[in-house]
């Protein structure tokens, strides 16, 4: 005995749901794509700090990365020299938009004291506010203060 449906063949939208499922895959992949983003370009590891950093409704980023003297420094996303960081900061302070913004300093670990403090005078010479980023402390960081001899 064969086995026949009565009912009619209706697809419709049944076969158009597996475009929509890619459909929204694709959407929220290019929604958070741009927070993996490294934020001027080059990679740096930054000290851990004990305090919570509240958000700045307006903030540029300055970048030092490791390397003496030669340090690479990024204003934003843009590479600069260490002389040229005065000039850009002062024509900053001259738009109306960023004359109020903070400058959010992100140096590495292996960049020497004497830059962090030579370009953190820069930035309070041209009048910006500054804040230095660090991240979290993890259970690990904590461990490792402990117990500094497990290295």
């Amino acid at each position: 005995m064969k086995l026949e449906t009565t009912l009619e063949e209706r697809p419709g939208f049944l076969h158009a749901l597996p475009f929509f499922d890619l459909f929204m895959l694709v959407t929220i992949l290019l929604l958070l794509s741009p927070m993996f983003l490294s934020q001027s370009g080059i990679t740096i590891e930054v000290p851990t700090s004990r305090f919570q950093m509240q958000r700045y409704p307006k903030s540029i980023v300055v970048t030092v990365g490791p390397g003496g003297r030669k340090a690479s420094l990024y204003l934003g996303r843009e590479s600069i020299t260490l002389d040229e960081l005065p000039e850009r900061l002062s024509a900053l302070k001259l738009d109306d938009d960023l004359a109020r913004a903070i400058i959010l300093l992100k140096t590495d670990i292996g960049t020497s004291v004497g830059m962090e403090r030579l370009v953190s005078e820069m930035i309070l010479g041209a009048s910006f506010e500054m804040a230095l980023v660090g991240r979290a402390e993890t259970r690990e960081d904590d461990l490792q203060e402990l117990n500094p001899s497990q290295e």
